[in-house]
């Protein structure tokens, strides 16, 4: 059997960062331990919603440091690494110091437009060169492909592929892999608006940006969904599904960074080319926030 630690809600962590755009690692510190003292399960490191494009190696670096630190064994780590160009990817998971990290999220190669072969040559190649578990992560709408229910199947044989992100937000595609799966490979939410009904067919969990933000209510719902208190989490899912598009309606993590600074945990900071959501979407986020909490 496959060891795969990442069951239940997984926040995939902000940068956050100060209005001179360097790193805020004391506001990080204190996300940490928000999400963790409020139901988190497992953390996402430099996944899409930490910006990492946009920050240097060093400081890649210097982000992961803080969270193993200050998460201090309580919880797994997962690791972004993706990429598009598998000689170079499988190179920086060979260089990459994975003390403290548990696993790592490889996002399906973007740009490039592989078919169905070249994903599943791909990420074999980083199966094979990591020396933690891999999860996949299938996100058409950013990345130009899809990856196949019958290509991640095929994928989830691997002994070191453990779990997919499926954030295609296909629900018949999503039910055909949780059908035919191997019973040692998880399916996780990819989106946080469908997390609850893709947990009642079957997902074990999620990787989530809401988390971030209201984790005393998101963590709270995927709990009670693994424990089959469906009542409870359809209340929780329903109390939720606003916020849960709003903080998407001017792209990520512009929304979760607005509620965030709302909430005191970070500045409305973002490094172009992102920028903050409009004053339009703030203002609606802050006015869900006191309707919601």
């Amino acid at each position: 059997m496959k060891n795969n630690p990442f069951i239940g809600t997984g926040v995939a962590l902000i940068t956050p960062f100060n209005e001179d755009f360097s790193v805020d690692y004391k506001s990080l510190e204190n996300i940490v331990e928000f999400t963790l003292s409020n139901g988190a399960d497992f953390l996402v490191a430099l996944g899409t919603t930490s910006e990492a494009p946009t920050l240097t190696q060093e400081e890649k670096g210097n982000v992961l440091k803080t969270i193993v630190k200050i998460a201090n064994g309580r919880c797994p780590i997962m690791l972004g690494m993706g990429g598009n160009n598998t000689m170079a990817l499988v190179d920086s998971i060979k260089s990459q110091d994975f003390t403290g990290v548990d696993g790592i999220l490889s996002v399906v190669p973007y740009y490039n437009k592989p078919n169905q072969r070249g994903m599943k040559a791909h990420f074999e190649a980083v199966a094979d060169n990591s020396p933690v578990p891999v999860v996949l992560y299938n996100v058409p709408g950013r990345v130009g492909v899809n990856l196949q229910s019958s290509t991640c199947v095929e994928l989830a044989k691997h002994p070191n592929i453990v779990a997919v992100k499926e954030a295609s937000g296909n629900l018949q595609q999503i039910m055909e892999i949780l059908r035919d799966k191997p019973s040692d490979f998880t399916v996780l939410s990819g989106d946080d608006g469908i997390t609850q009904p893709m947990m009642a067919l079957g997902a074990k969990g999620v990787i989530s940006v809401a988390a971030n933000g209201y984790p005393e209510l998101f963590c709270k719902m995927v709990t009670s969904m693994l424990n089959n208190e469906t009542e409870s989490a359809l209340d929780l899912h329903y109390k939720m599904l606003k916020m849960n598009n709003l903080i998407f309606a001017d792209g990520n993590p512009a929304g979760i960074k607005s509620l965030m600074a709302s909430r005191n945990l970070c500045k409305n900071v973002l490094r172009l080319p992102l920028v903050a959501a409009s004053e339009n979407v703030q203002a609606d986020i802050k006015k869900e926030l006191g309707v919601m909490l």
